[in-house]
């Protein structure tokens, strides 16, 4: 007798191995396979920016660092620390604009170099909703940086416009060399309702089958292995919104399951086990 609809096991396109660079950009979710990638050994960049959780601000990154298109003091935005770059983290803030503008520019020309040794590129789309900056208002944000909340609009992304703004891009990351990777963030946004968090992870869902049958890259089910196999709160986190470090332990056994070869696999354990090791401490007597 079954008790869980488990997930099938997925049939990756490709596999990774040690020598293979590993990019990942998104939401938070990305931060926590990305941690355990690093743990087994694998060279990798997770979310240089910080977390980005909505499609166009993925792409704006992205975009930047691959056309070279550096920030400039037009382009921060004066508020409660200083200066803001509102396109990514609240990390990305601070007294000094010259500072702020190295930082961004020099995460810029990280984030293009990686890309450029052509690695495996995991892109975890969070939530199709979106604010915009009221004197900006055409340009979606990244980050509110705690602003008022009346200095913002809030708007949802359609199926149709996350397509067409991936479409050039994930093609040219392909043509690049890059293999791509789309998920979708099992966590729950719920500042938007249950069902607003609903219609945007299917919206992003609807994107990304687009982008696989017409583009290129491959779809891993992150979400559906949390929210369809796991399904149950005692996977999740005290807020009820974040995967449990059981649930993202479980994804990430899938995903290595998936897309590691046999001695990757070795590797990868004989590497997490020196890494906890390092993190041992001794207890004096």
């Amino acid at each position: 007798m079954k008790f869980r609809t488990e997930i099938e096991p997925h049939r990756a396109g490709f596999k990774i191995s040690h020598s293979t660079p590993v990019l990942l950009l998104g939401s938070c979710f990305s931060d926590n396979i990305g941690t355990r990638l690093m743990h087994d050994g694998f060279d990798v960049l997770a979310n240089p920016f910080g977390a980005l959780y909505n499609p166009f601000s993925i792409a704006n990154a992205i975009e930047r660092a691959l056309n070279g298109a550096y920030y400039t003091r037009a382009d921060l935005t004066a508020g409660p620390r200083g200066w803001h770059c509102l396109d990514f983290s609240t990390a990305f803030s601070g007294d000094d604009a010259d500072s702020l503008l190295e930082k961004i520019n020099s995460t810029l020309r990280l984030l293009s170099d990686f890309i450029q040794r052509k690695p495996v590129v995991i892109l975890t789309f969070g939530t199709a909703w979106y604010f915009t900056y009221t004197p900006e208002a055409n340009r979606p944000i990244g980050n509110c940086h705690k602003f008022p909340g009346t200095d913002f609009a809030r708007k949802r992304l359609a199926v149709d416009e996350i397509s067409v703004r991936w479409h050039a891009l994930s093609q040219r990351i392909l043509d690049l060399g890059c293999s791509l990777i789309y998920t979708v963030s099992p966590i729950r946004h719920l500042a938007d309702g249950l069902h607003g968090n609903n219609v945007s992870k299917a919206t992003l869902m609807l994107a990304v089958e687009n982008l696989t049958e017409n583009t290129g890259g491959e779809y891993f089910p992150a979400y559906e292995a949390i929210i369809d196999d796991l399904r149950d709160y005692r996977f999740y986190a005290a807020d009820m919104k974040h995967p449990s470090e059981t649930a993202a332990d479980y994804v990430y056994s899938l995903f290595s399951q998936a897309y590691f070869p046999p001695e990757t696999l070795s590797e990868a354990l004989a590497c997490r086990k020196q890494f906890l090791r390092s993190q041992h401490r001794q207890i004096n007597p």
